[in-house]
Parts: C-alpha cells; structure tokens; sequence
C-alpha cells in the first residue's frame, strides 16, 4: 500500500499551500443522530450561563475574579484542589473513552465540530450550494453573483460568531453583568467591548478560514490517538478485507460476478473521500485527520444500497473485528483505566460533600511578637478571612476558643454577619492566660459560631514567653 499520505497531512498540497476541503453535504442515519445530539448540546451551550440553580449561574468560570459556578455549585480559590481532582478525572475519562471508541468526541461532542458542521457548513451548503457548486464558485471570477453570495456568507458568519462570543463572554463574567453590560450600551463598557470583538475575531478566523485545520493541528486531543488508540478500539473503520477482495477495489459494472472476478465491494467511487469533512481516504486506514464523524458510513451504505452490497463496507468495528471477527472486550488498559477513575470520582465526590460551607482563616499578624498584659495575660494579635460559599446570608458570626481557656475580642465588631457569596476580613485579639500555656508556641483550636450553631473549625499558632523550669 502507498503509504505517502502519513508523510503529509490532508489540507496541504505538494507544493505546501493550503488545499481548501470541499466536502460534501452528508445525509444518511448516523447524520441525523448527529443533528440531534448537536442540536441538544447547543441549546445547553446557549442556555447554561442564563440558568439558576440554588441562586447560582448553572455554569460560570470567571477566572479573573476566580470564582466557578458547577452545575450550581459554587468553587473558590480555597477548594482548587477540588477542581485538580475533577480535571485529572476528567482526563482519565476521556483516555479511557478514547482507548475504547476512539475520537468518538471529536465527531459526536466537540463544540468546533458542532458549530463547524451543524451550523456554517449548513449556511454554506444553503448559500453556496453543495460541493461542485462550491467548487464552481471558488473558480469562478469576482462576479456580482459571487459577491453577493460571499458578502451574505461572510455576515452571517461574522454575526453568528458575534453571538458565540457574547455566550462565551456570559460563562466569564456571568450572565447578569452581560445582560447589565447590553442595556448599559458598548460606549459605557468600552474595556469589555474590545476583547469581545478580538474573540469574535478569532471565532470567524476559525470558522471561517482555519476550519478543519483546528481539528488537524491545533488540537492536542487528535494527538493523542496514536499512543491512545489500539486493535481493539472501536474507530470509523473501512473492512478492508470485504472492499479488497484477492485482487482489491474495481469500478462497478451491471451485472457483474465481482466474487468470482475476485473484486472487493469497494467500487471505488470516492464518494468516502467527497464527503469527509477533513479531506481524507478512510479506506487507507485510521488517521491522524479522522474526528469519526461518520459522514463516510452514511454515504458508503448509501452506495452500497444501490449496487445491492451488504451495508458496513465503512462502520464502526476495531482491526481485530476486522481482520479477526473478534467482538468488542473490555481489556485490562480500559480496566486499569476505570479503576482509577472510580478512585478519583470517588475521591472528589467524598470531599464535596464533606466541604464546608464557610471556609475560615485566622493568621497572626506578620512582624508582631505577643503582648504581656495584666494578671499574667497573654495577647496576640490576628487577622481573620470568612469565605461564605454559599447564596445565603449568616447572621450573629462569633469566635469562640475551644483548646483553650481565654477570650477573642474583635476589633470592629461583634456578631456580624456575611452576604452570600462574599467574603469578610478584619482583626481580633486573643487573651490567654499564661498558666493556661505550654512553652512558647501554642496551637490553638477556633469554633467560628452562628447564633450559636458551629459552623467550622480552624487552627492557629500562639506566641508566649518561653518558660524556665
């Protein structure tokens, strides 16, 4: 088999230059579960960031003021270790899916492929027409009628990508400083307005340009298929074995014994390679540029209805059940792999729920030794930090010494309070007595209270005279 194609990837020609893919407009049963899976997983994108859960965003990933909204769970700097956790699960999950089913992601999930395929591919099909219109038109000269047809094309495509942009910009900032940001007017928000425009750039860069040269080249994802993917993954897999035959493919003829000839059902129509989003021959095996899309299955059965073949010359299937007839196993990498992740979910849901919902520190005051006061009474000085990470409000806060005998004075106030979602700082003094002391440094035991109710826990050193026995 010639094997130049690996040397070179599908979207540039011999001589280096881009090599523009004109697939064309797929149809067929795998298509249309994947409309409705992509259709279902774009109204979540558009929806999420203007949905409440427990007075949350649904989903919110404001990283410069470091604040995440999870599924209306709220995350602070203080529970980073939590996100860790779920990242590393996160990527066993997608190892241990890739290992099993192969990019499957890639063609079924991935937000570029859903908007590349599902929505300007379909704008292109219905302005420029399928792929030999589109071919037509590229060639053609700078006419009225291509210049209508691109002006129309390229703003619709740069209004659609002013709307992601703006999706994007709800999941960053929230929702609600979106929507303030809209009826206040661009003029009002100008240092807001020029970063959406650069993203909005970018967006109609990709979409409308780079196109399948993100999937190509900048993801990381399609690089992980080589060392990923094995015999027994389930991939978009073209049988090899049926399309070859003795004496390999051959153009279809009426009427003709192919079996007896010694002709695969492979009647070499290219109709596989039209149709592919990325530009490549599934029949020359997995590749770096397949995302599993399954726009060659749907039009290969097509083909195979017609001529009165068995349909799957193109399917789902691993090299084993292809050169084997071996059925799908669940090996010990996918095993080793779903033990760890059962670990790691169970690691993090554990520590979720074992969370608190006020996270406190209390620190000594940097650069000051302690204070030697009356009857024999030690104080140091503190500065204190109440995260609330919830939406509600806690009333009458108050410290309260549970290793030792003292009291805690507050600077400011006592028994105050903290809104959802905010945080509180100040100063307090804690006076022990001496005798109440071992040795110079102490570590002491803090409740912080509501109306009495324990909230949480928290420790903090002492500083006292060193004593002379």
């Amino acid at each position: 088999m010639d094997e130049n194609f690996r040397d070179a990837i599908g979207t540039i020609d011999s001589e280096g230059k881009r090599a523009w893919v004109f697939p064309k407009k797929p149809s067929g049963r795998y298509y249309n579960y994947r409309k409705y899976v992509s259709y279902a997983l774009l109204l979540f994108l558009f929806t999420a960031p203007f949905i409440k859960l427990n007075g949350h965003q649904f989903l919110l990933f404001n990283i410069l003021e470091r604040r995440f909204v999870i599924f209306g769970f709220p995350f602070w700097p203080q529970d980073f270790h939590l996100f860790v956790i779920s990242m590393i699960a996160g990527v066993i999950f997608v190892a241990l899916f890739t290992v099993a089913f192969g990019r499957i992601f890639c063609g079924w999930m991935c937000p570029q492929t859903i908007f590349m395929e599902m929505v300007f591919r379909r704008i292109e099909y219905w302005i420029d027409g399928d792929r030999g219109a589109q071919m037509r038109l590229a060639k053609a000269p700078w006419n009225g009628n291509k210049i209508r047809k691109r002006a129309l094309k390229w703003a619709l495509f740069f209004i659609i990508s002013f709307v992601i942009a703006n999706v994007f910009l709800a999941y960053l900032i929230g929702s609600d400083r979106l929507l303030r940001y809209i009826i206040d007017g661009p003029l009002q928000h100008v240092s807001t307005m020029i970063p959406l425009l650069i993203f909005t750039g970018i967006f109609y860069f990709v979409f409308a340009w780079f196109r399948e040269q993100v999937c190509i080249i900048a993801c990381p994802y399609g690089r992980l298929q080589g060392v990923l993917l094995d015999n027994k993954s389930i991939v978009v897999a073209y049988d090899h074995k049926r399309g070859e035959g003795e004496k390999g493919r051959k153009k279809f003829r009426k009427n003709e014994d192919r079996t007896t000839l010694g002709h695969g059902d492979c009647i070499d129509c290219f109709q596989c390679v039209h149709v592919c989003p990325t530009g490549i021959d599934i029949r020359n095996g997995t590749q770096l540029e397949c995302v599993n899309c399954t726009a060659c299955i749907d039009e290969c059965d097509t083909i195979m209805e017609k001529i009165e073949k068995p349909k799957g010359l193109i399917r789902y299937a691993s090299e084993d059940n292809i050169t084997a007839k071996s059925k799908f196993k669940f090996t010990a990498r996918m095993k080793g792999y779903t033990v760890v992740l059962l670990i790691l979910t169970g690691i993090f849901v554990g520590m979720l729920f074992l969370r608190n919902e006020l996270e406190a520190n209390i620190l000594r005051l940097p650069g000051q030794l302690y204070e030697r006061k009356a009857d024999n009474i030690i104080s140091n000085v503190y500065t204190y930090k109440l995260v609330n990470k919830t939406s509600k409000r806690i009333d009458a806060i108050s410290f309260k010494l549970l290793s030792h005998d003292g009291t805690i004075t507050m600077v400011s106030q006592k028994n105050f309070e903290i809104k959802g979602e905010a945080l509180a700082e100040g100063t307090l003094f804690i006076e022990i007595p001496q005798t109440a002391l071992s040795g110079d440094k102490n570590s002491l035991k803090i409740g912080v209270f509501s109306k009495d109710v324990l909230l949480e826990t928290t420790a903090a050193q002492f500083l006292a005279p060193r004593s002379y026995n």
